[in-house]
């Protein structure tokens, strides 16, 4: 079950509503991750706090462990994990592809050995949908091939060329293909994703979207980025790819990124991202924040009375210091991953907030402006 309703469109940032089997969520959003079913050092009490209304799980991580029986047994991933709104779970695909030259890929699917107990396995089009199926996700993502910028090759890395990135697209086409039968063979009620390949090349990217509009998908998204290209090249394949994705369907843009690239996400029509750099960068003491990026393990921080940003209203800035903080991280205190991770989330997902409340005054160009302005005003 999956239905978007697009309430109005400012340029080419939207604002819509998406409502699945669990819940409604408003876009544009960003969705906490929780690789292993857990969003690292948060409750779903506390990501509820956080303003969160869509999580996303792993495929690969959670076939791996618990495993598909325990999953089961619970009738799929919100009982076992406590989360009663949405899931998204990814396809395993991007897990596949950063395991390098411990798996093999052959049209089948992908050879490799379990990082977990050195078992064989073949991850395949069908099973990767078999496996989500189980996990109930509301939204299923299609089993690709991340074409990457890099290969490497006899030892040297080179740009992967127009004619590597077709191969991995075409690909990932056909992948696409068996997913949707296999989906609709298991009579899965949840909505299953195509993912948009090709590179760095324009080309190949409108082939890949007319490739998987055929196969009418109740929605899109955009993979193969941030993956090690330069910012600019990122952001000149999103502005090209977004707004030829359907209208009046969901938009994802898959593992990305900074809260600049939410904004400039936004601004190019995307309704959906997912990132694990807050909750990542939270555990090594890197904080965002409305005037810049506080590492909060610097020694000036250490007798520093303030919160980390009076903006915010976080559990960790409503009521710590900012040596407070820094004398847990110093000391290696398990309290402060959770309080960092509270903060960015919190920012994050406050940022989608405002641009909500933007889109809806009409008044996003300026909040894009601004917002520009104060981070690179940086942290006093």
């Amino acid at each position: 079950m999956l239905e978007f309703v697009l309430h109005h469109q400012r340029g080419q940032a939207r604002r819509g509503t998406l409502r699945l089997r669990r819940g409604v969520v408003q876009t544009p959003q960003f969705m906490p991750v929780g690789t292993y079913g857990s969003v690292k050092a948060m409750t779903p009490a506390g990501l509820r706090e956080a303003g969160a209304q869509i999580i996303l799980g792993n495929t690969f991580h959670l076939w791996l462990r618990p495993g598909l029986e325990v999953v089961r047994r619970f009738g799929g991933l919100h009982r076992f994990i406590g989360w009663d709104g949405p899931i998204l779970t990814d396809s395993g695909g991007f897990q596949v592809w950063s395991l390098g030259e411990l798996r093999r890929i052959s049209e089948q699917g992908v050879r490799f050995a379990s990082p977990v107990n050195g078992d064989k396995l073949l991850l395949t089009p069908e099973v990767s949908m078999q496996i989500q199926t189980v996990l109930d996700s509301d939204i299923a993502m299609q089993f690709d091939e991340c074409t990457p910028y890099e290969l490497e090759r006899q030892g040297q890395r080179h740009r992967t060329t127009e004619a590597e990135a077709r191969a991995s697209m075409e690909l990932s086409l056909r992948w696409a293909s068996r997913c949707r039968d296999e989906f609709e063979r298991l009579g899965n009620p949840n909505a299953l994703f195509g993912i948009v390949q090709g590179g760095m090349f324009e080309g190949l990217r409108e082939h890949s979207l007319a490739g998987l509009l055929e196969l009418d998908l109740p929605g899109y998204a955009i993979g193969g980025l941030s993956v090690g290209e330069p910012k600019q090249e990122m952001l000149r394949v999103l502005a090209h790819v977004a707004p030829l994705l359907p209208r009046d369907r969901p938009r994802y843009l898959m593992g990305v990124g900074t809260p600049e690239d939410l904004v400039e996400g936004v601004a190019a029509g995307i309704d959906l991202f997912d990132c694990v750099m807050p909750t990542r960068n939270a555990r090594n003491g890197h904080l965002f924040t409305r005037w810049g990026d506080l590492r909060i393990r610097n020694a000036r921080f250490r007798d520093d009375p303030r919160p980390l940003d009076p903006d915010c209203g976080c559990a960790a800035c409503r009521g710590f210091s900012r040596a407070y903080l820094h004398h847990l991280d110093r000391c290696g205190e398990m309290l402060f991953p959770m309080l960092a991770t509270a903060h960015n989330l919190h920012f994050y997902l406050d940022l989608m907030r405002r641009m909500r409340q933007a889109l809806d005054d009409d008044s996003f160009d300026a909040l894009r402006k601004r917002f520009a302005e104060e981070r690179a005003r940086g942290v006093d």
